[in-house]
């Protein structure tokens, strides 16, 4: 389960992070976003601290959503080394989005 942490800034948090960063972007009233939950927990449980998951909620962080220019929810931004590595728009099966983490991750 997501632990709440407190950091400086957003791009604090993803420049220091020791491991890629998975940054769901949702809303409370998004009802494929609360799917991604579920699959985003999953997917946490199969890879362990080797990905760290964080929850932005676009309508109380409008800056930091509009400058990753989310336009669709749920989005996903998968960051390495403090910059983004890929993005998906939408809702992913649980098998397909931890495929295309670990294909991006280790490559």
């Amino acid at each position: 389960m997501a632990q709440p942490q407190k950091f400086r800034s957003f791009d604090d948090m993803i420049a220091g992070a020791s491991a890629p960063v998975l940054v769901d972007f949702y809303a409370s009233w998004c009802g494929p976003c609360r799917l991604m939950a579920g699959i985003l927990e999953h997917v946490k449980a199969q890879i362990g601290d080797d990905l760290m998951v964080v929850k932005i909620d676009t309508e109380k962080y409008e800056r930091i959503a509009a400058k990753w220019q989310v336009g669709a929810l749920p989005t996903l931004i998968l960051f390495k080394n403090g910059q983004p590595i890929d993005r998906i728009e939408g809702v992913l099966e649980p098998d397909a989005l931890l495929a295309r983490i670990q294909q991006k991750v280790v490559a």
